[in-house]
C-alpha cells in the first residue's frame, strides 16, 4: 500500500512539471517564436531569413532614403556625396561647393530665357532646335558641323531631360536645379557649354578662328539680343583690346559664365544682361 502511494506521488509530479512546460510553451507570445527562422540556403552560402517585422522596417526605411532625381536616376544623398566628391577641377572654372547665390540664379535665369525662344516661360526640345536652327542659318557651318551641332543639341535634352515629347517641359526653377547638379557633377558638367564650339564657328563669318564685335553681333541676335547690348558686351569681355576673341577664349568665358559665382568676372556679359 505504502509503495502504491509512493507511485502514485511521483506520477502526479511528473504530470504536473509536464504540463507546466506544455502551458510554458504555449503562453509564448507570437513574436518571440519568430525568433527562431528557418535558414535559407543560396549555393554554398546560408543565411537566416528576414523577420517580417525587420523586413517592414528595411522596407520603410529604403523608401525614406530613395529620392530619385527625376533625371539622373540616383538617391538624392548619394547624388550629394557624389557631386561633393565630384566637384569640377578645372583650374579656369569654378564648380565648387552645393549652395549657389542669387547671383549665379541670375544667370541661369537668363540662359532659360536665351533658351524659351518662343516666349512660352518654358523650355521644350522644339525650343532647342529652333535655337540650333538660328545659328546654322547663318550658314557659317559646314554640313558636317550643322549635323553634329543638331547631334549633340539633342543628346543633351536627352540627357539632361529626358524623352523628345512635345508635353516634355523645363521651368526656370527646375533649369536652376538642373544646372547646380549638372555642374557640380564632374561626369556631367559638360552638358552645359559643350556646344558652345559650334555657336563660335557658326558665327565665325571669315573662318579666321577669331571672331570680330560684328560677328559677336551674329551671336546676339541667335540669341534674340540687340546690336547695341552686343557692342556693350564685346567691350567688356574683350579683356586685351585686341578687337577679337579666339575660339578659346570665347567657350572659356562661355564655360566661366555657367559656374563662376565671382561677379568680378567679365564673363558674366557672356549671354547678355542678367534678367531678375
Amino acid at each position: 500500500m505504502a509503495l502504491s502511494i509512493v507511485r502514485l506521488g511521483l506520477r502526479s509530479v511528473i504530470n504536473f512539471e509536464r504540463n507546466a512546460a506544455v502551458i510554458s510553451v504555449t503562453s509564448v507570445p507570437k513574436q518571440l517564436k519568430l525568433i527562431h527562422t528557418k535558414p535559407a540556403c543560396n549555393g554554398s552560402v546560408c543565411y537566416l531569413a528576414d523577420l517580417p517585422r525587420d523586413r517592414e522596417l528595411r522596407s520603410d526605411r529604403g523608401s525614406a532614403l530613395r529620392r530619385y532625381s527625376k533625371h539622373h536616376g540616383r538617391p538624392e544623398e548619394d547624388r550629394r556625396k557624389q557631386s561633393d566628391s565630384d566637384s569640377d577641377s578645372d583650374t579656369d572654372t569654378e564648380c565648387k561647393g552645393y549652395d549657389r547665390t542669387e547671383f549665379w540664379r541670375r544667370k541661369m535665369r537668363t540662359v532659360h530665357n536665351i533658351l524659351d525662344v518662343d516666349k512660352d516661360g518654358l523650355i521644350s526640345f522644339n525650343d532647342f532646335i529652333l535655337f540650333a536652327e538660328r545659328f546654322k542659318s547663318l550658314g557659317h557651318l559646314t554640313n558636317q558641323q550643322a549635323e553634329e551641332f543638331t547631334s549633340i543639341i539633342k543628346l543633351t535634352w536627352e540627357e539632361q531631360w529626358g524623352a523628345i515629347d512635345p508635353y516634355n517641359f523645363v521651368t526656370v526653377e527646375q533649369y536652376l536645379e538642373d544646372m547646380h547638379h549638372v555642374l557640380n557633377d564632374k561626369s556631367q558638367k559638360k552638358r552645359a557649354y559643350r556646344w558652345l564650339p559650334y555657336l563660335f564657328k557658326a558665327v565665325d563669318k571669315d573662318k579666321s578662328g577669331f571672331i570680330s564685335v560684328h560677328e559677336f553681333k551674329l551671336f546676339f541676335k541667335c540669341l534674340g539680343l540687340d546690336n547695341e547690348k552686343a557692342a556693350v558686351a564685346f567691350a567688356v569681355i574683350d579683356v586685351n583690346g585686341d578687337g577679337k576673341l579666339s575660339q578659346k577664349e570665347f567657350v572659356k568665358l562661355g564655360k566661366e559664365f555657367f559656374c563662376t559665382e565671382d561677379e568680378k568676372k567679365v564673363s558674366k556679359m557672356f549671354w547678355g544682361p542678367l534678367i531678375h
